[in-house]
């Protein structure tokens, strides 16, 4: 059974593409034209074991809003197709990612309830020039497409740039943990048979 999905998306603001395969070897190609964001697509996937390729073109000449949240979309919705109807899967995920001196929590269900708890803080509005509070606007995308019911919780941190990668390695961590295969469930894990 193939583990694996092509999203795209286009609009006036941004074209974006994405191929991700939940049974890969971690390799990646991000090319978004955000070089912090490819950074952290990069290691998301490497982490997950995803295969994952991004191409997005936006209007980053405005600013990298508007590309960051349609990969989060294209991605959540990559991330759905691939799990098709989640038969047999973990569903549950938690990664606690130390980062030097930064910590970064992440629990999450894949529950067809999209839900996102973000309670962290950024000690600077950027790292380098990407606007940190866009990792919280990437994650919720993710989650409303894809699904999922996501916390995030970073209990400590002084360098926005370790708190962010953090995040993204335990969301990876965890999400490898979810969408793995449990020989032991054979349907849905659910108990209304449905996710």
């Amino acid at each position: 059974m193939s583990r694996a999905a092509k999203e795209s998306r286009k609009t006036k603001e941004t074209d974006v593409s994405v191929s991700l395969d939940l049974d890969g070897q971690g390799r990646t190609a991000p090319a978004t034209g955000i070089g912090f964001l490819d950074h952290m697509l990069d290691l998301f996937g490497r982490h997950a074991g995803f295969d994952l390729e991004v191409r997005a073109a936006g209007d980053t000449h405005v600013d990298a809003h508007h590309t960051v949240e349609d990969v989060g979309i294209c991605l959540g919705k990559a991330l759905a197709a691939a799990l098709g109807d989640k038969r047999g899967i973990r569903r549950f995920g938690f990664a606690s990612v130390p980062m030097d001196e930064a910590l970064a929590d992440v629990s999450l269900d894949i529950s067809g309830r999209p839900f996102v708890v973000f309670n962290a803080a950024f000690p600077t509005e950027k790292t380098g020039v990407f606007d940190a509070q866009l990792v919280e606007e990437f994650l919720r995308a993710l989650a409303v497409n894809a699904g999922l019911t996501l916390h995030v919780r970073v209990p400590y941190g002084k360098d926005t740039h370790h708190i962010a990668e953090a995040i993204f390695k335990a969301l990876a961590r965890a999400l490898r943990q979810a969408v793995a295969l449990d020989p032991r469930v054979g349907d849905v894990p659910s108990t209304k048979g449905v996710l």
